[in-house]
């Protein structure tokens, strides 16, 4: 949908909360007392009422909207924005497009569309062949001061410096037998998918805690020799590590590293820089629109039913501070 014809279409307030409701209407609306999913539409209140435990319920309760005093619109025009720009846009600027006063509501209101991205993808896993490695993002993190001296704490440099974030990306893609090579690039490889996941630590145990929320069990993983995959073949039914140098790398694992090149020059381009605690936020964002490249429109109509589906309610990734 154009631009023109989306501000045309859902112009003022009203058109937008009927817009609203009609998704949730097709998602369907749970009851938080019972649990049931039959209700009655209260149209003099603008509230659903439950027809067994008679348990009323708000049209942004349980939604994303829900404790949100922006209007309907803005959350409505912000998540059209968000779905029809390969780039995204920083707060900052969509607060000047909404024509706010306040800066933090605009933050707070992409952060948890970003986490509702980031739930929805949660639900998928990776099959089939898959590329993982590890990258190190550059984030912003407050030094911690010491007791004793007062002082804060010297940044380290290279790997495990405080100025960087480990994230583990893994993405699916389909072998062509015909012009596949090993060190023959993407040639031989079509990407599918992409996930990226914000790590502690990149030791075994929590290696493999995530490769079984992320990937299935039958599929088969590509990586280089680091120590921390050395057990992948316990949870996936087939693991193949190479001990490459960092100039064979991209030929090896070639969609992983054009995932991590693309997401960094995302975030750089856009935030400049981003904060540590909400680095998983953007990263859900670039996946999700990354995994819906070829949506089109029913990108935005998608990202609707996420804004007001009750089953992920209360899993956001969101960090209030």
């Amino acid at each position: 949908m154009e631009l023109v014809r989306f501000i045309t279409e859902y112009s003022d307030e009203e058109k937008c909360k009927t817009l609203f409701k009609n998704y949730r209407d097709k998602v369907s609306v749970v009851c938080k007392r019972c649990g049931s999913r039959e209700h009655y539409w209260q149209k003099s209140i603008w509230q659903y009422e439950c027809k067994y435990c008679r348990f009323r319920t708000t049209l942004r309760s349980g939604t994303i909207l829900e404790a949100s005093k922006l209007p309907y619109r803005y959350w409505i025009m912000t998540m059209f924005l968000m779905s029809i720009s390969k780039k995204s846009f920083s707060a900052l600027e969509m607060q000047h497009m909404l024509g706010h006063k306040r800066y933090e509501p605009i933050w707070a209101m992409m952060h948890k569309i970003r986490a509702g991205m980031g739930n929805r993808e949660s639900r998928y896993k990776l099959d089939g062949e898959v590329e993982l490695d590890d990258a190190f993002m550059e984030v912003v993190k407050e030094r911690v001061i010491n007791p004793l001296t007062g002082k804060r704490e010297k940044r380290k440099r290279g790997r495990g410096s405080q100025k960087q974030a480990k994230v583990m990306v893994m993405t699916k893609f389909v072998s062509d037998p015909d012009k596949a090579t090993l060190t023959g690039g993407k040639k031989g490889r079509s990407f599918r998918f992409v996930k990226m996941k914000v790590m502690e630590t990149l030791g075994s145990k929590e290696i493999n805690k995530e490769i079984e929320k992320a990937v299935d069990s039958k599929a088969s993983i590509i990586s280089d020799g680091w120590s921390g995959y050395e057990k992948l073949s316990t949870v996936v039914k087939n693991h193949q590590y190479y001990q490459i140098d960092s100039k064979l790398a991209d030929k090896v694992l070639p969609w992983v590293h054009t995932m991590i090149s693309n997401a960094k020059r995302s975030l750089l381009g856009t935030h400049h820089w981003v904060s540590d605690k909400y680095l998983q936020n953007y990263l859900d964002e670039y996946c999700y629109r990354t995994n819906r490249r070829y949506f089109g429109q029913k990108l935005w109509e998608r990202l609707m039913v996420v804004a007001v589906e009750d089953t992920w309610y209360g899993k956001l990734v969101y960090v209030n501070g």
